[in-house]
């Protein structure tokens, strides 16, 4: 039977421990993460969602075989989809890095947003 998840106060609950940004260009910077809930997707995997954080720096993302909707709780970041022009987000900002979506992050000051991860699925044929 379905139960509803609930996470309270989410711009400031805690998220545990951070770590080392795998793709950071920025010594140093590290990143957090709460992982609210997980259910099997109907496309190449699980839909998650939870609570992410970093520390000021850049680094490098790309979103291979999943959409990513994310919304800024708080600080302010620039996103570069490779070619593209820079995008300035700050808290409130709601946005979607779309599969194959590639480029990189400039945290200019600590940052934290809800996300919502989207399996796509393979093509036919993979």
């Amino acid at each position: 039977m379905p139960t509803t998840v609930l996470l309270r106060n989410a711009p400031i609950h805690a998220i545990g421990a951070f770590a080392p940004k795998p793709t950071s260009l920025t010594p140093g910077q590290s990143e957090g993460v709460l992982d609210v809930w997980t259910a099997p997707g109907v496309a190449g995997g699980p839909v998650e969602t939870g609570i992410w954080e970093a520390d000021p720096g850049t680094f490098t993302a790309t979103r291979d075989g999943y959409h990513e909707i994310c919304y800024l709780l708080s600080g302010r970041v620039t996103l570069t989809e490779d070619g593209e022009q820079p995008l300035e987000l700050t808290a409130g900002d709601l946005f979607v890095t779309p599969a194959g979506w590639s480029g990189t992050w400039h945290v200019h000051e600590r940052v934290r947003k809800v996300f919502v991860v989207v399996p796509v699925a393979p093509p036919v044929g993979a």
